[in-house]
């Protein structure tokens, strides 16, 4: 029989992001036993997070033949407004989980100059390529 400590403890990375992701209306719903597996039941606002929360999965463990996971997409689209103290590398750093990835989001909203962001400004974040 599973351990229910054991497999939260091992997925705790794949909860930690989705509840990253709280301030953009993520949530972590069921966490219990599902036979020998771990359920782990979401909503997250976007494939953008989706694929966050898949890349955080493969990572614990690639095949997550203990894992039954239910993790549903409440939208189609990601935005994101600036907050004080954010860059376009930040902002990407949280979304993709790379800073580097900054020059797509910088496209996909016609940002000439990605250094030239303000406070409140409303961000499309595309999916990453």
């Amino acid at each position: 029989m599973a351990d229910l400590n054991q497999l939260k403890q091992k997925y705790q990375p794949v909860i930690d992001t989705i509840q990253s992701f709280s301030a953009e209306g993520a949530s972590v719903g069921n966490v219990a036993l599902d036979g020998d597996k771990l359920l782990l039941q979401a909503s997250v606002p976007s494939p953008v997070v989706a694929n966050r929360v898949w890349d955080a999965i493969k990572k614990v463990d690639p095949s997550y033949s203990d894992l039954h996971h239910e993790i549903t997409t409440t939208g189609t689209t990601q935005s994101y407004t600036i907050q004080s103290g954010d860059s376009l590398s930040k902002i990407s750093k949280h979304f993709y989980g790379d800073a580097n990835k900054y020059l797509a989001i910088a496209k996909a909203n016609n940002l000439d100059d990605p250094d030239k962001i303000r406070v409140g400004q409303k961000l499309v974040i595309p999916e990453a390529a």
